[in-house]
C-alpha cells in the first residue's frame, strides 16, 4: 500500500487518526448537551437540537475547533469539561509501534491537526505521544483549517515538505480531498476513527484499519 522508500515526510492527523475519535463524539454529542441543558435549564433533547444547529452553522471552519470560542458561545468552561471525561480519551491500536518505525526508519514525523492548542495540550499530556514527533502544528498558528486549500501552501512556511515525498493519513475526507488539490502524492484514510461506529465510507481512497498494516520495514 505504501512504498516507504519514497517517503520522506509523513504528516499525521490527531483525532480519529492516531486517537479513537470516541472521546471528541461522545463529548461534543453527549456530554456538552448535558451541561448546557443543566445551565440554561433544557431538556436535553431541545439541549442537543440547540446546539447541533450551532455546530452545523460552523462546521469546517477554524471556530468549529475553537476551545475559546465555544467557551464563549456556549458560557461553558469547555477547557475543563474536556478535562471532565479526559479518560475517554484513547491511543488507536500499533500506534505507538509505527511512530516508533518511523523514527527508526528516519522519516520526518509531523503532527498535523486542527485541533486548538487546549485539545491539544491535553491530548499530548494523556498519551504522550509528543515524543514521537519532530514537530506538532495546529491549524490555529495557521489560522486556516486543514479542509481549506490554502492551508498546505500555509504549512509550507513552517514546515518545508515536498508533496511528491509526503504521505499525509486522515480520518477527514474534505482534507484528504484538499491535500489532493495541494499535489500530496501519498494518501490514506481511515476505516475505523471512532472505534465504537460501523466502518466509514473512504469514498475514492485508499484506507487502513489499523496500523499495523502499513507498518514501515527495514526491508523496504
Amino acid at each position: 500500500m505504501i512504498s516507504w522508500n519514497a517517503i520522506r515526510t509523513v504528516l499525521l492527523d490527531m483525532d480519529g487518526t492516531l486517537l479513537d475519535l470516541h472521546y471528541d463524539n461522545y463529548f461534543w454529542l453527549k456530554h456538552v448537551p448535558v451541561r448546557y441543558a443543566e445551565k440554561h435549564g433544557l431538556s436535553l433533547e431541545d439541549s442537543q437540537r440547540e446546539l447541533g444547529h450551532r455546530y452545523a452553522s460552523v462546521a469546517g471552519t477554524m471556530q468549529w475547533y475553537c476551545v475559546d470560542y465555544w467557551s464563549t458561545e456556549l458560557g461553558l468552561d469547555i477547557e475543563r469539561l474536556k478535562q471532565e471525561v479526559a479518560h475517554l480519551i484513547a491511543v488507536h491500536t500499533h500506534v505507538v509501534p509505527f511512530l516508533k518505525q518511523l523514527r527508526a526508519q528516519n522519516k520526518r514525523v509531523v503532527l498535523v491537526t486542527n485541533a486548538h492548542h487546549k485539545s491539544l495540550a491535553l491530548k499530548m499530556g494523556k498519551t504522550g505521544l509528543d515524543a514521537y514527533f519532530d514537530v506538532l502544528i495546529s491549524a490555529h498558528t495557521l489560522g486556516i483549517p486543514k479542509e481549506h486549500p490554502a492551508f498546505w501552501h500555509q504549512l509550507q512556511t513552517l514546515e518545508a515538505f515536498d508533496p511528491r515525498h509526503t504521505l499525509l493519513i486522515d480520518d477527514s475526507l474534505p482534507v484528504l480531498r484538499s491535500a489532493r488539490d495541494y499535489g500530496i502524492a501519498h494518501l490514506l484514510a481511515v476505516y475505523l476513527p471512532d472505534t465504537k461506529q460501523a466502518r466509514k465510507e473512504v469514498g475514492e481512497f485508499e484506507a487502513i484499519e489499523h496500523f499495523e498494516q502499513i507498518m514501515p520495514r527495514s526491508q523496504q
